[in-house]
């Protein structure tokens, strides 16, 4: 008999997931609008109601599953993570009050998608699981709040907690073709970042790994193998589909032309390793690296 997978955060990573998963799970998927739960029975998936913003929708899920997929990310103010505690306090709660935690009613397995963002900026050198922490926005805040309480509920409870920290993700629906058709600027190469990269479907299957091999309180970085600056990005992306490259400025005037969104990306450079990604979870990346994808025609 298969086990069951609540995942929690359906968008477009756990629908590419899915079809990995049905394999070995019985699906479970959250879901707060009432025009989604269609849209998840069709992915063969099942869905459950619960709305991570309001604790008291969450009581069906207590004692649900085997394992939890939480994709779900934080609220967008604040530096806590109140989505990720009240998705635990669910998962922890016993159907009858006053009563201790019973293992049996508690998941075996929970995987989280955080983001390299914990890391704050490294300027530009190689970083692994063990690098310090230092967020330097209220963004990277709730996540690292999201980190240190799955690992915290995780030695408390003795759930096996697997964390990702994925950079950014890229596939044909997720490029910023709106962006260079629009002539937004990007940093002199001397003054640029390096950013991190992982193609959604190769995240997809890291996350099958990840439930599959990751271990109790392990980190794991979910990128590729590429080590480019934030404009050789664009320009690859520019080059693939007959646009024109983005024009190259200062960080000076930058400031005057990028949005403070994009501009807090641009302030932080760091080149991530992949060694437990390969060796522990024995990943092999369909796209090794930005530039294999797009000579494949992806």
């Amino acid at each position: 008999m298969k086990q069951t997978l609540l995942i929690a955060g359906c968008g477009d990573v756990a629908l590419r997931a899915a079809p990995l998963l049905q394999a070995h799970y019985r699906l479970l998927g959250m879901y707060r609008r009432p025009e989604n739960r269609e849209s998840l029975r069709l992915q063969g998936i099942t869905p459950v109601f619960g709305d991570l913003d309001i604790p008291d929708s969450l009581s069906k899920i207590s004692g649900l599953a085997h394992a939890v997929l939480h994709l779900a990310p934080p609220p967008n103010l604040g530096r806590h993570d109140s989505r990720t505690a009240n998705l635990l306090a669910a998962l922890t709660r016993t159907r009858r009050p006053k009563t201790k935690i019973k293992a049996a009613m508690l998941p075996q397995r929970l995987v989280y998608i955080s983001t390299s963002g914990v890391y704050g900026d490294c300027e530009g050198r190689l970083v692994d699981e063990t690098h310090v922490l230092n967020p330097q926005t209220e963004r990277a805040l709730r996540r690292v709040d999201a980190e240190r309480q799955l690992r915290s509920w995780g030695l408390r409870t003795g759930v096996s907690v697997s964390i990702l920290r994925v950079p950014g993700i890229y596939a044909g629906n997720r490029l910023p073709l709106a962006r260079l058709r629009d002539g937004i600027p990007a940093l002199l190469p001397e003054q640029d970042s390096f950013t991190n990269h992982i193609h959604a479907d190769d995240l997809a299957r890291i996350v099958v790994a990840a439930l599959r091999l990751g271990r109790p309180g392990r980190v794991y970085h979910a990128c590729d193998d590429s080590h480019l600056k934030m404009g050789e990005y664009f320009d690859l992306i520019a080059d693939r589909f007959g646009l024109p490259r983005p024009p190259r400025v200062s960080r000076a005037e930058a400031e005057g032309q990028i949005s403070p969104g994009m501009l807090s990306f641009m302030r932080e450079s760091r080149r991530l390793i992949n060694t437990r990604l390969k060796h522990e979870l024995h990943v092999d990346l369909r796209y090794p690296t930005v530039r294999d994808c797009f000579a494949e025609g992806g």
